[in-house]
């Protein structure tokens, strides 16, 4: 079995001194704010109760689009099907050609439902084959209390999530650099089409980077927003919520007066020096490959360990994953990223060139581990 050691480096020193923030709540039926780097829940209310969810489905729609490897030049051609549908429109024409990208921009900012199955049709070949690959998407983000029947968000049988779910999409969305900029677009002109964001966060809320708003009467209104201030990027999900613009902005202003982002290990910052058997060097160092950041409230500490073998097997490269380091908060954890060798350490070869017994040993028995 393979031996590991670990070294406490922080233990109980990250601590924040706070003001103290009244608590809050929303009109909504179900209600969620989380961190989106660290998924941390800074507040919840149902968060997990499946509920109609109307057109933020459509952030989902675009997400599978975009990992399609569709390129966003590339002429759709409308076909009868997908125009003339129920709700909002971007009034598209049955033979006209149409760009991806004005179709992606037109079902995020004007929720255009006949865009939305225009990009389904186009990206997945059929309709029903992108609504498969958005419950593939769903069920590998960890969305498990969602289901999705259609790419718009139309009120069906099957087609549900939570707000705890619709917050990890998001947390997707906002890695994808090119969705990230459309949800955040105020308005555009793409041809003869322009398009005003429904998301009045932008205009109202300072460091909103936009999402998306729905609506259908019996869902009520929904809305997944996102805002960004000092280091931490903060998503809000609202569902059936009538005063959802009030109540994102009062959930986002409670996250940001009571947590503050803690970066516990800079990246490259050097942690740790394991031995090194068979080698040039007698150790190596390792360092954290990305920072290791978490948000608390000024009452918590973190207590940040780094783990490692007991020693590894020559040769070792630079950016050869070896530990982890990891934060824990009340004894969970709660964070990590990995650690990885910073300096080489090459295997010592014997008078043939070979490399030496101890190494062949050794070498063999840390791959077999």
């Amino acid at each position: 079995m393979k031996r590991f050691f670990a070294a406490v480096l922080t233990a109980g020193l990250l601590v924040f001194q706070m003001p103290a923030v009244c608590a809050v709540g929303t009109s909504a039926s179900s209600a969620i704010l989380m961190d989106a780097g660290s998924g941390r829940v800074l507040y919840e209310q149902n968060a997990r109760e499946p509920r109609l969810i109307a057109s933020i489905t459509k952030l989902m729609t675009a997400l599978v689009a975009l990992e399609s490897g569709h390129e966003l030049n590339e002429p759709v051609t409308i076909q009868p099907e997908w125009a003339g549908v129920e709700g909002s429109s971007i009034y598209l024409r049955a033979g006209e050609q149409v760009a991806l990208e004005t179709l992606l921009y037109g079902m995020l900012l004007r929720s255009g439902n006949d865009a939305a199955l225009a990009v389904a049709g186009c990206c997945g070949g059929t309709v029903e084959a992108f609504v498969d690959r958005m419950n593939e998407t769903a069920q590998r983000l960890g969305m498990k209390d969602s289901h999705f029947a259609n790419p718009n968000g139309l009120n069906a049988e099957g087609h549900y999530s939570s707000a705890y779910d619709m917050a990890l999409l998001a947390k997707a969305c906002l890695e994808n650099e090119t969705l990230a900029k459309i949800v955040s677009t105020k308005t555009i002109t793409l041809g003869t089409r322009t398009f005003t964001n429904h998301n009045k966060l932008l205009w109202r809320y300072e460091g909103c980077v936009g999402m998306k708003t729905g609506y259908t009467e019996k869902a009520g209104r929904t809305l997944v927003s996102a805002a960004q201030r000092e280091g931490m990027t903060l998503v809000c999900v609202t569902l059936n919520d009538g005063d959802d613009w009030n109540d994102h902005m009062a959930l986002f202003d409670h996250g940001f007066a009571a947590y503050h982002m803690v970066t516990a290990v800079q990246s490259g910052q050097r942690l740790l020096a394991v031995p090194v058997r068979g080698g040039t060097e007698r150790q190596v160092m390792l360092a954290a490959v990305e920072d290791l950041r978490y948000p608390v409230t000024g009452e918590e500490q973190l207590t940040v360990v780094a783990r490692a073998p007991a020693w590894v097997a020559a040769p070792v490269v630079p950016g050869q994953e070896i530990g982890r380091v990891c934060a824990y908060l009340d004894g969970e954890e709660v964070a990590q990223v990995p650690l990885v060798a910073a300096q080489p350490a090459a295997a010592v070869e014997d008078e043939a060139g070979a490399p030496g017994l101890f190494q062949r040993i050794f070498g063999r028995t840390m791959r077999e581990q």
